[in-house]
Order: C-alpha cells, then sequence, then structure tokens
C-alpha cells in the first residue's frame, strides 16, 4: 500500500514538472524563431527588392526556412526550458520540499528526461525530414519567383558578373515586352576559348527544375577565339540559346542537389558509392552524423539545466537565460569545431559530431551529482574568482 502510494506521488510530481516545462518551452520556441527568421529576412528583402518577389512568396519562403532554424532551436528552448522552470522550483522551495518528502534529485530528473526524448523527436523529424524538403521547396521557389521577374533586377548600361564566368552587359530592357535590347555578352567559361556574343535582342526563361537561367537571343553573332591557336570564327544565328547557372547570383542554387536538400538513404548512398574521401565525402558524412547528434543534444543540454537551475542562487530569470545560451553557444563552437576539423579530416567526422554531446553531458552528470550531494556549485563565488583573476593578471601586466 505504502509503495503504491509513493508511485502515484511519483506519478503526480511528474506529471507536474512536464507541465510547468511546457509553457516556457513554446515561449522560447517562439522568441528564438523569431531572432532566427530575422537573420534570414535581410537577405529576403534583397530579393523583394532586386526582383519584386510578391508577400505571399516572402511567406512561402519564411516557412520553408523553418524546419532549419528548428534543428538548433527545439534544443535550445528544451534546455532553457528546464532551466527556467528548476530556477522557480529553487527559488520557490520547491525543491527542498519534494527531497523532504522522499524524492531524489536523480529522480526528478525523470521527467526531464521525458520531456527532453520529446524535443529529440521533433528535431530529429526536422533534420530527417523536414529540413531537406524545406530547403529544396525553398530552391525552387526561389528560382521560379526570381525567374519571373529577372528582367527587373537586371541593370541597364551596367557590366553584370553575376553569372559565373559570363559577363553581361544589355543596353535596355523593355519590361512591357519583357526583352533585352542590344545584348553583349563575353562568355569564359572554357578556360581554351573566349566567346563574345552580340544580339539586338533577348529575352531570360527560368528553368526550376534545373535551377537555371536561359538566354534565348535572336538575330545575333558568336564571335569565338581560340587561345591556343590564335583563331577566330564568326557564326550568325537567328535563335541561340544560353544556359547560365545561378550559383553566384542566387546563393545556394546550383544544378546538382546539395547535401542539406538529400534525404536519409541519398547521403547513405553518396558516402558509400563516394570512392574519393575528399571534401564532399567529409562535408556529407558530416550532414549524415549531424541529423542524430543534433536532436540527441536535448538529453545532455536537458541534463545540464536541471543542475544549473538548481545552483543558480541569482533570483531573476536573465539570470537563467544568460546561463542557457552561454552553455549553448559553447556547444555550437565545438559543434563549429568539429565541422571545421571534420571537413579538413584531422579526425573522423563522427567524433566532431558527437564530441560536444559528450562534453555537455559530462559537465551535466558531473553538476548533477554534486548538486545530489548537496554540494553546490557557486555561480557567484566562480564569478568573484574570475574577477579576483582578472584584477590580477592586470596587475602582473
Amino acid at each position: 500500500m505504502i509503495h503504491a502510494g509513493f508511485m502515484k506521488f511519483n506519478g503526480i510530481i511528474d506529471r507536474y514538472i512536464i507541465r510547468e516545462l511546457i509553457p516556457p518551452f513554446f515561449v522560447n520556441v517562439a522568441f528564438f524563431t523569431f531572432v532566427f527568421l530575422m537573420t534570414r529576412l535581410l537577405d529576403i528583402t534583397k530579393l523583394v527588392v532586386n526582383y519584386q518577389v510578391g508577400l505571399w512568396d516572402v511567406a512561402r519562403m519564411l516557412f520553408y526556412s523553418m524546419p532549419f532554424f528548428f534543428e538548433f532551436v527545439i534544443p535550445m528552448s528544451v534546455m532553457i526550458a528546464v532551466l527556467l522552470t528548476f530556477l522557480r522550483l529553487s527559488n520557490d522551495n520547491e525543491i527542498v520540499a519534494l527531497k523532504g518528502g522522499g524524492m531524489s534529485l536523480y529522480r526528478l530528473a525523470v521527467p526531464v528526461m521525458v520531456f527532453a526524448l520529446a524535443g529529440c523527436l521533433l528535431t530529429a523529424f526536422m533534420a530527417i525530414y523536414a529540413h531537406p524538403w524545406g530547403r529544396l521547396a525553398f530552391r525552387n521557389l526561389l528560382v521560379q519567383a526570381a525567374g519571373s521577374s529577372l528582367d527587373a533586377g537586371l541593370k541597364q548600361r551596367t557590366f553584370m558578373d553575376d553569372f559565373a564566368g559570363v559577363m553581361l552587359y544589355v543596353n535596355r530592357i523593355d519590361l512591357k515586352e519583357r526583352l533585352l535590347i542590344d545584348v553583349f555578352i563575353e562568355d569564359r567559361r572554357n578556360p581554351e576559348t573566349v566567346a563574345t556574343v552580340i544580339a539586338p535582342r533577348g529575352q531570360f526563361m527560368a528553368d526550376a527544375q534545373t535551377h537555371t537561367f536561359h538566354l534565348r537571343l535572336f538575330d545575333g553573332s558568336i564571335n569565338r577565339t581560340d587561345i591556343k591557336g590564335r583563331s577566330v570564327d564568326v557564326v550568325d544565328f537567328d535563335s541561340y540559346d544560353m544556359r547560365l547557372e545561378l550559383e553566384r547570383m542566387l546563393p545556394g542554387t546550383g544544378r546538382e542537389r546539395h547535401r542539406k536538400e538529400m534525404t536519409l538513404a541519398e547521403l547513405r548512398q553518396f558516402i558509400e558509392t563516394r570512392q574519393k574521401k575528399d571534401e564532399r565525402y567529409y562535408l556529407a558524412l558530416m550532414e549524415f552524423h549531424k541529423k542524430f547528434s543534433l536532436p540527441f543534444a536535448c538529453f545532455p543540454l536537458g541534463l545540464l539545466a536541471i543542475p544549473l537551475g538548481i545552483h543558480s542562487r541569482m533570483r531573476r530569470k536573465f539570470w537563467g537565460i544568460g546561463l542557457g545560451l552561454f552553455f549553448f553557444l559553447l556547444y555550437y563552437m565545438m559543434l563549429s569545431a568539429g565541422l571545421v576539423f571534420g571537413e579538413a579530416g584531422i579526425y573522423p567526422p563522427a567524433v566532431g559530431m558527437w564530441a560536444p554531446n559528450g562534453v555537455m553531458g559530462g559537465i551535466g552528470l558531473f553538476l548533477l551529482v554534486r548538486a545530489a550531494r548537496e554540494r553546490y556549485f557557486e555561480m557567484d563565488g566562480m564569478i568573484g574568482r574570475i574577477k579576483r583573476l582578472k584584477e590580477r593578471w592586470l596587475r602582473c601586466r
């Protein structure tokens, strides 16, 4: 009977803690999503100004960008939600009351791990399914929106090198008829020859499937100069099509599917069939591991947030947010370092992608054990020691 009552008590406490975690989690998701979207809004604003992209297309672009942000926002929100919840429980002496009722700090971590599991599954869905879909949809929409009004984005009487290997000059643009008048093109994409194209009229067309522009020229001529042979060929044409890559004009677009647009099966196939272990191989391998390491980060970050919330003696919530952001920034810096060193092949990509989880989990477990033994880590004392060390260093200088 006592055991059944204790289990019922534990279940009530678990539900209570999970209910306390949900509101700050959604508040943090909304806040950090807004912050991340603001960083994307500047690039989309350039599209609105340069290519007259409509508001509906802008809203769709922002929506397609959200899965990428959620890969980082959800683990960050899980951590800060746990930290703020335990900070409030500690400040209201509810942690002391729960310990007096027979619950250990390790038992209080169970609902947190259940909450982290939900965050992990949600992040995994974003990383494995939503992100590749959103990125590919964003790229297709980008080509369609920019291609439909590219004429308005071009500049008259200006040499433009937005296209890789191609210099474009247009004397006049007829927006009503969507025609380019008096077109001059210098094509250096072939290192052995230089082609100069002159045409009185031209027209742009976008191809969303190959993410390229087709420039159709009428009644012009092509002058091909063979650099090695030192010869010139002149060809007149009635109609001539040029395919121009979008890679330089609209960053993030190109004919080949980017590794971030690949599904899990496509990434695995690319890694297994890649014979040469070059930069693309290591980048694809890191992307594969990151699809699992980022969702799993909800567990070590959530575990770390428990002792941080209990240890802090500060009464203001912004302190908890600052702590969470500091440790998440530390996690992100280690993840970025893993990307750099993994790309260079200095150590296996799996190490770079999973090491931050191990470090954060180790720190969290160490602090949790100390907190369970009532050996609190004084944040104020640590800040004071850092200040004293700084003063001594300045005096020594």
